[in-house]
């Protein structure tokens, strides 16, 4: 083998590695298997010598060191075969670049994974066929219908993201940091893995499946395994494949810094990842159990899950110390025999788990930082502005005075002209009539509001418990299935009951559940924001960027934006891969362009933890402009993914759905929405006192109402809970 390209960091590995005692049993087993579906001699990808080198029943063996003899070798006839489908993709579809032969072969395997054992498959027609049907067979039965959709899920977009994958070959495109993270978690398997994971373990209760603190987990297990196999690969994928999916080679080119640097930083990108998952592990998933009441046997269920994932991390990382398939020369030496990591280097490894994790609550609030820096900011839009802004402004004042935003000493009429709300609709919907235009401006106002009142009321007062219960009383105010409404008791609620019964008398019973799911996205996720701000804890990058567009309130402006083009457009392409990477990527850029407007009255007035520069000073250790700079190319990388997608992805996408040329005309008004949306939201924030420091020095952020607003306890009659 040639040099390597870096040396492999220290890792962050705080739990042994275990072997399970069936490994051998494992191996024998699978080798057979193997060669009973095709996959070995003839196959034309693997002979008996590759399978014996990479040595998947070790794998297997030291990621789930606890269970029986018959599912270890379940689980690793199931890595033969992931592993298998990768290279044979690589062979046929990659190496070749022929897309449209890959995608006929991608489209036939959901046909192999019936969430009802009784649908008949079709014939396998090759080893990966045949291999997919008899593990799918022998898994379900044993498992809910709620763990065979998600594990289908987490198989089909394993599969059907290697296209994008196989697209960036044929361009030559190497992706920015944030899409390479999302794309990697589907087709890199980690998620998939979890899957099995449960089959090993526990199956999670349903009922807390898709929770934060349950997701998190598996995106944080996904994203260090994924990290971890991408230091180790590098040599093979990116000397030796030409490879451009790698993180290392993804923050090599982004940054502009030697491999060395790339990979160290992905390292501390790893360990961070692991850090959340501890800090999740330890404080909300206990406090999710609480919340939703589960039994003892439910709580035990999600521990053991939880347990199993970290085992993963431990067996995957000794397992890419030993295989064959990986850059690993010399990483074992000076290793104590029969002991896992965790005995490599402990004082090391303290000295990490305090230094870097404690990082994290050292920041120092309330620091004069001076006049947010402005840099030039990409914007390849034009901007178009409603000609009724005047009078949306005009109508805006008596709206809120009804609604009660202008007499809880959170905002004043001073405040309602300085932050211009009207402006900010009149760029995302130029075209709109006077009347969607309010109800823009009114849902933006709402929006606003909300979000300033939760960290100045419940965030300083540190009443955690008051804010769990309004939000719970704001997702009461949007009934689905004619409910009665509770009698508001603030501003808040009257203004959502208002904006609730305005928008969806003409709306479908699925857009209306959207709309509702979007407002408690955005509402459950300044809880996040409180949690954080009681803790003094700076977030994690990946978890700041990922909740950063839920607390900006994205998914109601998408919500809301896709409202106006009808039905012609099939709800599985807003859910394919590209229109949600044009999404996030317009959304990313609005949610960063704020953090950097918001710089001086977010850290210095207001003593906030949660902005985009604070989170990278305090990952890199660096100054504020060094953290401009980083958070200034992601927004311009965004932007230049956003034209990318629109230019190159959603074309495909419209042929692979047979779009019809109504719904291709729908959906090329949704990306021009999306243009204003950018292009609106750069206009008000350059032009709004809002984030002015001479706005910021007259009217200071950093002070309480003169009295709390009114929030009802449970069964009592509306009264203050504060005290």
């Amino acid at each position: 083998m040639t040099q390597q390209p870096f040396e492999l960091p220290h890792f962050y590995m705080p739990h042994p590695a275990r072997l399970n005692p069936h490994v051998d049993e494992a191996r024998a087993h699978s080798t057979a298997w193997a060669r009973e579906m095709g996959m070995l001699e003839g196959s034309g990808i693997w002979e008996q010598a590759d399978l014996d080198a990479h040595d998947y029943g070790l794998l297997c063996a030291y990621t789930h060191p606890d269970c029986d003899g018959p599912a270890l070798s379940l689980i690793t006839d199931w890595y033969v075969w992931v592993f298998f489908f990768d290279d044979h993709f690589l062979d046929m579809y990659k190496r070749t670049q022929d897309r449209a032969a890959g995608k006929a072969h991608l489209d036939r395997l959901p046909l192999f994974m019936p969430l009802d054992l009784g649908t008949p498959v079709p014939e396998p027609e090759n080893p990966v066929e045949a291999g997919l049907a008899d593990l799918w067979a022998r898994t379900v039965p044993s498992m809910s219908a709620d763990w065979r959709r998600r594990f289908a899920v987490a198989t089909e977009h394993l599969l059907n993201e290697s296209l994008w994958e196989l697209s960036n070959i044929n361009e030559g495109r190497i992706a920015n940091p944030v899409e390479y993270i999302e794309m990697r978690r589907k087709v890199g398997g980690a998620p998939w893995s979890a899957g099995l994971v449960e089959y090993a373990t526990a199956e999670v209760p349903a009922t807390v499946a898709g929770s934060r603190p349950l997701r998190v987990l598996m995106e944080t297990f996904s994203d260090a395994v994924h990290l971890r196999n991408d230091l180790f690969s590098y040599q093979r994928e990116v000397e030796d494949e030409g490879e451009l999916s790698n993180g290392v080679l993804v923050l090599e080119t982004f940054f502009g810094c030697t491999t060395q640097e790339a990979a160290d930083t992905v390292n501390d990108v790893l360990t961070s990842r692991l850090h959340q998952f501890e800090h999740t592990a330890f404080t909300e998933v206990p406090a999710l159990a609480l919340e939703k009441g589960l039994t003892p046997a439910d709580v035990a269920a999600v521990a053991a899950y939880a347990k199993g994932l970290q085992d993963w991390q431990s067996g995957g990382h000794e397992w890419h110390l030993r295989s064959s398939r990986y850059m690993n020369e010399g990483a074992l030496d000076g290793r104590r025999p029969g002991l896992g990591m965790s005995a490599v280097d402990v004082r090391a490894l303290l000295a990490d788990a305090g230094a870097e994790r404690l990082r994290a609550y050292t920041h120092v609030p309330f620091q004069k930082v001076g006049p947010s820096r402005l840099p030039d900011f990409p914007m390849p839009f034009e901007l178009s502005l409603n000609p009724d802004l005047d009078g949306a402004r005009r109508r805006l004042v008596p709206w809120a005075h009804r609604m009660g935003i202008l007499s809880e000493g959170v905002w004043d009429e001073d405040k309602l002209a300085a932050f211009d709300l009207p402006l900010c609709s009149a760029g995302l919907d130029p075209d709109a009539t006077p009347d969607t235009l309010d109800l823009s401006a009114h849902w933006l106002t709402w929006g606003t509001y909300a979000d300033d009142y939760y960290p100045l009321v419940f965030g300083h007062r540190r009443d955690l418990a008051a804010a769990k219960l309004c939000t719970e009383r704001l997702s009461a105010c949007m009934p689905l299935d004619g409910e009665a409404l509770p009698a508001p008791v603030n501003a808040m609620e009257r203004g959502l009951i208002d904006l609730w019964t305005r928008t969806t008398p003409e709306m479908t019973p699925e857009a209306r559940r959207g709309l509702k799911d979007a407002v408690n996205t955005m509402t459950e996720s300044w809880l996040w924001e409180l949690s954080n701000q009681l803790q003094n804890r700076v977030p994690d990058p990946v978890d700041y960027l990922e909740m950063r567009r839920e607390t900006f309130g994205a998914a109601l402006t998408v919500n809301l934006c896709r409202m106006g083009h009808g039905p012609a457009v099939p709800p599985e392409v807003y859910r394919s891969g590209p229109v949600r990477s044009l999404e996030n990527a317009a959304i990313d850029y609005a949610c960063l362009l704020n953090d950097v407007f918001s710089y001086q009255k977010e850290i210095e007035y207001e003593g906030e933890i949660h902005n985009a520069i604070l989170v990278v000073q305090n990952f890199f250790g660096c100054d504020y402009p060094a953290a401009l700079g980083v958070v200034h190319d992601l927004m311009t990388q965004r932007m230049q993914q956003f034209e990318h997608v629109a230019a190159h992805e959603l074309p495909v996408l419209y042929d692979d759905f047979q779009l019809s040329e109504e719904a291709r005309a729908a959906m090329r008004g949704y990306v021009t929405d999306l243009q204003h949306y950018v292009a609106g939201i750069l206009n008000w924030h350059r032009n709004v006192l809002r984030y002015k420091p001479e706005y910021l020095a007259r009217r200071s952020h950093g002070f309480l109402p003169d009295r709390p607003p009114a929030v009802p306890l449970p069964g009592r009659a509306a009264l203050s809970v504060f005290g």
